[in-house]
C-alpha cells in the first residue's frame, strides 16, 4: 500500500521518479524501487519518510497505513512568549513531581533517562495544546490558511 500511495500523490502532482530521485537525492532505480509492491520493492528509511510527508503535504502515517487523515493539521506557530510560557508551565509541573514517590512505576522511581521521556512528552503535549488552542481561538481573518 505503502508504493501505490506514494505512486499516486506523485502523479498527482505530475512529477517524473527522477524529479522524486533528484529531490531525495538518491538513483532514479532507487526510487523506482519505493514505488514496486512486489518483493523487490523496498522500503524508505524514517529521514526519508519525513522528506516525502513535508513534500507531499500528508503525515508519514498516512505514507505507511493510509487509516489516517492525508493531510497534515496545519497548527500556528508558537511565539517565543508561547515557549516562554510553556517552559514556565513545564517547570511547574515538574517541580511538583519531584518527589521520590510522583515519578514511580509498580511502586520503584522512575530512572533518569524514563524521567526525561516523561519530561520529552509532556513538554510536547503543553505544546501541542497551545498550538491548538491558537488555532480555535484565532479569528478567520488572522489565520494564514484562510480555511
Amino acid at each position: 500500500m505503502f508504493a501505490y500511495r506514494l505512486r499516486q500523490l506523485r502523479l498527482g502532482k505530475k512529477l517524473s521518479q527522477q524529479y522524486m530521485a533528484d529531490f531525495l537525492g538518491i538513483t532514479r532505480q532507487g526510487y523506482g524501487k519505493y514505488e514496486k509492491e512486489k518483493k523487490n520493492g523496498s522500503q524508505p528509511d524514517f529521514d526519508t519518510l519525513k522528506k516525502l510527508a513535508d513534500f507531499f503535504d500528508v503525515t508519514i502515517d498516512y505514507l505507511i497505513s493510509g487509516d489516517i487523515e492525508k493531510k497534515k493539521d496545519h497548527l500556528p506557530e508558537l511565539t517565543d512568549k508561547n515557549e516562554k510560557d510553556i517552559a514556565k508551565k513545564l517547570e511547574n509541573i515538574l517541580e511538583s513531581m519531584e518527589s521520590d514517590t510522583a515519578l514511580s512505576f509498580d511502586g520503584e522511581p522512575m530512572d533518569d533517562e524514563t524521567k526525561e521521556l516523561v519530561r520529552m512528552a509532556i513538554e510536547s503535549n503543553l505544546k501541542l495544546t497551545k498550538q491548538l488552542a491558537k488555532k480555535k481561538f484565532t479569528p478567520k481573518k488572522y489565520r494564514d490558511d484562510q480555511e
